[in-house]
């Protein structure tokens, strides 16, 4: 693939998320296989991110990548 077509976006949206709890009920919660695989997901320090549009739709977003970009606002 060539590197040319790759061009920086930015979210235009604001996300909803809150903090992991250790050992909490992750039935309705999608865990990325390979963030489990790289980053020992779930684990402290983790997020759950839900959709605005529908709060039932939540995912795990690994701590490394949840502190490399998101910030509070």
């Amino acid at each position: 693939m060539n590197e040319d077509k790759f061009k920086q976006y930015q979210r235009s949206t604001m996300g909803e998320m809150r903090p992991y709890e250790p050992g909490e009920d992750l039935s309705k919660i999608t865990v990325n296989d390979d963030d489990k695989q790289r980053y020992g997901c779930p684990k402290e320090g983790d997020m759950v991110a839900r959709s605005p549009q529908d709060r039932d739709n939540q995912w795990l977003v690994a701590k490394e990548y949840f502190e490399a970009n998101f910030k509070l606002v």
